[in-house]
């Protein structure tokens, strides 16, 4: 019977769901493993060192430190000082498994209401998403994000996405909005970190103290949104650049515009991003440019790997 299994999901898995409480806000976090690790989102960490800790059980908020936190993939660990030995790690699955129409359940403590459930569907996988700036920097760009209908609201990032087995699949980390509701979030779209990212970088995190293989792409370029006379989006300009990095040895220069990889258009900074997240490290881009004189050029550049 589907309630039992909810029931029993839910009984399982929500006492590895705490509250974080940050200088700014509240978020969520999932227990990682036996020695009281959390992980949850680089947004809810922000700038903060220290944090507050609920766990769904009450009792007094445990004291917690930041281990470390990797904002190109949205992840955190933090560390209570003193973790009590009821602490249970979740059980984290393939997200390479999930398949579209497949249930799940979303865990954390939106607006503050500790130990919340809700539930949908897998509306797709591999969705590359990039979420809004926040004061510690810019928003990440996620690649192979998990879509779902289960509701996200504020304060279930860093929670569990769930799956009818118990397992964790990913990290819920953003709802879409819809500009024609003036920003307002869109009912049914939201957006997990797929757990095998999830155990990826937490476990990187946990064992080095940072994120040593990043397996992220990247030009070697610091860039932002340039528009046309219109004031529409026009590409990427070249900010500045990583000396002796990709774009750097494949001949781009401050002032360039980057319109286009491998064939796909690059309107904005965001776009840049998405197609970076969708490389891989090693890969040959061709990369068209717009020069400050308005000639343009295809430049051929060997993509590096993003730091840790």
């Amino acid at each position: 019977m589907l309630q039992t299994s909810f029931e029993d999901v839910v009984k399982r898995v929500l006492p590895s769901v705490v509250q974080i409480t940050t200088s700014s806000g509240l978020g969520s976090g999932v227990v990682y493993d036996r020695q009281g690790d959390l992980v949850t989102n680089a947004h809810v960490t922000g700038n903060d060192q220290t944090f507050q800790v609920t766990l769904p059980s009450g009792g007094p908020a445990l004291s917690a430190s930041l281990v470390s936190a990797y904002q190109p993939d949205d992840l955190a660990v933090i560390r209570p000082h003193n973790p009590p030995p009821s602490l249970t790690p979740a059980k984290f699955g393939d997200s390479n498994a999930l398949v579209g129409g497949e249930i799940v359940l979303a865990m954390g403590n939106p607006l503050g209401f500790s130990g919340s459930v809700t539930n949908g569907i897998v509306s797709g996988t591999g969705r590359t998403v990039t979420e809004p700036p926040e004061s510690s920097g810019p928003g990440a760009t996620i690649p192979d994000a998990v879509q779902t209908s289960a509701a996200i609201n504020p304060g279930n990032s860093g929670g569990a996405l769930v799956d009818l087995s118990g397992q964790v699949v990913g990290v819920p980390t953003l709802a879409a909005v819809d500009p024609q509701l003036n920003g307002s979030a869109a009912p049914g779209i939201g957006f997990a970190i797929p757990a095998n990212t999830v155990t990826d970088i937490a476990g990187q995190i946990v064992h080095s103290g940072r994120v040593v293989d990043s397996h992220r792409a990247e030009l070697g370029v610091a860039v932002s949104t340039v528009v046309n006379a219109s004031g529409q989006p026009a590409g990427a300009g070249v900010v500045r650049l990583t000396p002796g990095g990709p774009a750097d040895k494949a001949g781009i220069r401050a002032g360039d515009i980057i319109t286009a990889i491998n064939g796909t258009a690059i309107a904005d900074s965001n776009a840049l991003a998405g197609a970076l997240a969708a490389a891989k490290p090693g890969d040959t881009v061709t990369v068209n440019v717009r020069h400050p004189d308005g000639s343009t050029a295809d430049v051929h550049a060997v993509l590096g790997e993003l730091p840790g």
